[in-house]
């Protein structure tokens, strides 16, 4: 309200001055029109009565005397010249030769001989005075050109700029006592209004899931409010209800869905372990020559299996990298429109500057970083309500390497969490594990690349990963 009422004090301030000036301009322009057409009638008035003959050369012996009467009349001075631009008479008073507009610069006789209307009218500046300078043929009762007029003309704004003066300390007045009434009413509305609402900010902002809350009793409030802490207070039982059991069993899904990684990793080796010993059972002969150069390959098949399987185990218990399955040269702008496909929510959208960018990777584990940052960002949005939800993933290249960013607008990461977010259990959410950072660092620092974020708190969150493109 105060800010609309200064905006609105100095709009007007600036509405004002400019149409001052306007009516100013518009002023001194008619009345130089209306003297100059005056002055022109009385000229025409001593040309008919004048006993010399009406040639340019009379012109002086014309208005000998009369140039004065016509300056005393009109309160202007005025010059009048032959149609080359040379001075012939003057109304100035002096006992020597005036000498101070002795011919018409060129640029306005050009100007003046090219005008339709035959007039011309300058505009110029000097000590700090503005002057308008008039210029126009005289003719005779033929409509034969006799000399030139000019009538030089001061802008006087005087008396405009009095009256703008006054107007303007009437506006400031009368807009002051407004701001100051402005100032009382905002403030006294506002502790009115945000008594109440303060402290259901306040106990809104010390709500946590790990602890107690307390319900809010602000006393005697609007309606409005009222409805808002009743709100408040049943989403407390709720909470206090509800968030072990939540927390418990968001816990429980995500060991549950490690479990099924787990044994998803393991069972890959078992299969060629199986058809290896099968294979042995069948074509076992004691008598064959053979037997030994066979039963070493099976042998090293179980082997090079249970290695695997131990490689996994070990992965998996110290939260290290996955063994990748196999190296693949694949498209990642084809894989990662494919890894976005299992997300059903609208505000996801996906960009890529080129149609094909080639690298070498594992393509499981390349859709495992991409449905973690994405799943991380989705969550965000959710943990803070944002109204208006939008996920950003882009591929582009940089360089020699293929870049992959992952934007959220889901309330940032705090300044305090910034070091810790690739660290292993780690998690702001009162669910999960914490694995899912580390694991995509992991997944993309085995395959030479690089993880890392920019966070604007309440803002916006950019995790960029980087790794080398198919040579």
């Amino acid at each position: 309200m105060i800010l609309l009422i200064l905006l609105a004090s100095v709009l007007i301030a600036v509405v004002t001055i400019y149409q001052y000036r306007e009516e100013a301009e518009d002023y001194h322009s008619e009345r130089l029109q209306r003297k100059e057409a005056n002055i022109r009638e009385n000229i025409g008035f001593v040309i008919e009565n004048t006993t010399y003959p009406v040639e340019t050369e009379n012109i002086p012996l014309i208005f000998k005397d009369k140039i004065y009467e016509l300056k005393a009349i009109h309160n202007l001075e005025m010059y009048l010249y032959d149609l080359d631009g040379k001075l012939l008479k003057s109304s100035k008073a002096s006992f020597v030769r005036d000498t101070t507009k002795q011919e018409i610069p060129k640029y306005v006789m050009d100007v003046l001989q090219n005008s339709v209307e035959k007039n011309y009218v300058e505009e110029f500046e000097e000590d700090g005075q503005e002057y308008k300078s008039s210029y126009t043929y005289i003719t005779d009762n033929y409509f034969k050109p006799l000399a030139i007029l000019n009538l030089p003309y001061i802008e006087n704004d005087d008396f405009i700029n009095k009256e703008l003066k006054e107007s303007l300390t009437r506006l400031g007045m009368a807009y002051l006592l407004m701001f100051l009434i402005a100032i009382a009413l905002a403030y006294f509305l506002s502790k009115y209004i945000t008594r109440s609402l303060n402290a259901v900010s306040q106990k809104i902002t010390d709500t946590r899931l790990n602890q107690r809350n307390k319900k809010i009793d602000v006393g005697a409030s609007t309606e409005e409010i009222q409805h808002l802490v009743n709100a408040y207070n049943g989403m407390i039982d709720e909470l206090e209800s509800s968030a072990a059991q939540l927390a418990a069993s968001e816990r429980e899904a995500a060991w549950r869905e490690m479990a099924k990684q787990v044994a998803h990793e393991i069972k890959n080796p078992l299969t060629p372990m199986r058809l290896t010993v099968q294979s042995f059972q069948r074509k076992f002969n004691p008598n064959d020559p053979e037997i030994h150069i066979k039963l070493e390959e099976h042998s090293n098949t179980l082997i090079q299996q249970i290695d695997t399987m131990s490689s996994i185990a070990s992965a998996f218990s110290n939260y290290a990298q996955m063994p990748a399955q196999q190296d693949e040269t694949l498209d990642v702008v084809k894989i990662t429109k494919l890894a976005l496909d299992i997300f059903n929510e609208g505000y996801i959208y996906f960009y890529s500057e080129e149609k094909e960018i080639i690298a070498k990777f594992d393509r499981t584990q390349l859709i495992r970083v991409i449905t973690n940052l994405v799943k991380n960002s989705i969550q965000a949005i959710e943990q803070h309500n944002v109204s208006d939800p939008r996920i950003e993933v882009r591929v582009f290249s940089e360089e020699e390497n293929v870049a992959l960013t992952v934007m959220d607008n889901g309330g940032g990461i705090k300044e305090e969490n910034k070091d810790m977010i690739f660290e292993p259990k780690f998690t702001t959410k009162n669910s999960g594990m914490g694995l899912g950072l580390a694991m995509v660092k992991n997944i993309v620092e085995t395959y030479h690349g690089s993880i890392s974020f920019t966070s604007e708190e309440s803002e916006k969150t950019v995790f960029k990963v980087l790794f080398p493109k198919q040579v």
